[in-house]
């Protein structure tokens, strides 16, 4: 995918590789290795990033079909998907677009309010499920069916940075449409 016409989205692919990349071998969340890591908490949870992040990752919901209508909020499994989920509530909110976030746990609290998903009621809305890097898919497929077990309706599953490890094809086998907003090809990995 081609954005050299994209401000927002050079900048982020440039914050991404200044910022986020590190190359050593770590294991990912998946439990798979890797010889580089997207430490993308420093990207979302940057001054400058942070904002860029809501604003392409909003473009990237629109120029998939989304209209800001089609949207009542996104979110995802904490703790990867809180600030993008963050950073799409005020970059809609600067443009006078009603989007709200939620936080999805791994599992409902065992007291309080014994929530799974946290913010505003999702029963009955239509949902987005953000990650900001994913490898398999397991944690937007995850937070997909605890929304779904809460009766929202699962729009798409939407990433900051795809890793090409099958993500894409797992998450689409379940049935979702699966966008990324920067690919391998658009970082210095």
């Amino acid at each position: 995918m081609s954005f050299a016409n994209d401000p927002n989205r050079v900048r982020l692919a440039q914050l991404v590789n200044e910022l986020a990349v590190v190359h050593q071998e770590v294991t990912l969340a998946s439990g798979l290795k890797s010889d580089f890591y997207v430490d993308m908490r420093r990207v979302t949870l940057h001054h400058e990033a942070a904002p860029l992040v809501g604003h392409v990752m909003l473009d990237l919901l629109e120029e998939a079909g989304f209209t800001p209508d089609d949207i009542d909020a996104v979110g995802g499994l904490t703790m990867g998907a809180d600030p993008v989920a963050t950073a799409i509530m005020h970059a809609a909110a600067s443009r006078g677009l009603d989007i709200d976030a939620f936080v999805v746990r791994k599992e409902a609290k065992d007291h309080g309010m014994q929530r799974q998903i946290e913010g505003p009621d999702v029963k009955g809305k239509r949902v987005v499920v953000l990650e900001d890097t994913s490898t398999t898919g397991g944690s937007p497929l995850q937070a997909a069916k605890a929304l779904e077990e809460a009766g929202a309706k699962v729009l798409a599953v939407a990433v900051i940075v795809d890793r090409n490890t099958g993500a894409a094809e797992r998450i689409s086998e379940k049935g979702y449409e699966y966008l990324y907003a920067l690919g391998l090809n658009d970082l210095d990995i």
